[in-house]
């Protein structure tokens, strides 16, 4: 692995667990093993290492959401399969993370806000048409409404002075809206199909997420 992949990572760890302001160059260098020096013969800044792991994570969390849902059976698996890997990065995520990163890291801030805007909430829209497209979803639903509620929603799960429960509890939060805001666009044939899911997952939690 190049050092800039390593020092990347290990940043990345390091910012997700105790938040951005905290953590020093002092502090990625001795978790790399390396100098200060050779951490500046990459990035000009912490500024910049910031901006670099948020970049790094939304190419990954893209690429991996892609590649994962391209086998998804229906759009309700699709999106219980994209919640699922969200929710694997995020558990350990320090909650205070996304708030030091809008308040102080302007350019790695706008990064977030790109993904969300442009990939997330096309990602949601595209779910929610093929669902009523295949009898899935609500005919009746407002695509564009109910799109940007699911991107708030994961936004609000996120917050820790609307919910401040600690990390432990973030993830909980995050399921309990999911599966409210699935239950809401479901006909018939959409329940039953995620009752299985959910009936599936009981049987092998390895499966689809609950």
């Amino acid at each position: 692995m190049e050092v800039k992949e390593r020092i990347l990572l290990k940043a990345e760890a390091l910012f997700w667990k105790f938040g951005t302001r905290s953590i020093t160059m002092d502090d990625i260098a001795r978790e790399v093993g390396i100098s200060k020096k050779t951490i500046y013969q990459h990035f000009t800044d912490k500024d910049d290492i910031v901006y670099q792991v948020i970049q790094y994570r939304v190419e990954k969390n893209r690429d991996n959401v892609q590649c994962k849902i391209a086998d998804a059976h229906d759009p309700i698996e699709e999106i219980l399969i994209a919640s699922e890997m969200m929710r694997e990065h995020t558990g350990g995520m320090n909650p205070s993370l996304m708030i030091d990163i809008q308040r102080h890291y302007p350019r790695a801030w706008e990064l977030c806000r790109e993904f969300r805007e442009k990939f997330l909430l096309e990602s949601i829209r595209s779910n929610l048409k093929r669902g009523v497209q295949e009898g899935l979803y609500r005919p009746e639903i407002d695509v564009e409404v109910m799109a940007r509620l699911r991107l708030e929603l994961l936004r609000l799960g996120f917050d820790s002075e609307v919910f401040p429960t600690g990390r432990a509890g973030m993830i909980e939060v995050q399921i309990q809206l999911l599966h409210h805001f699935i239950r809401g666009i479901l006909t018939e044939k959409g329940l039953s199909i995620y009752n299985q899911y959910i009936k599936q997952y009981q049987n092998d939690p390895t499966s689809v997420s609950q």
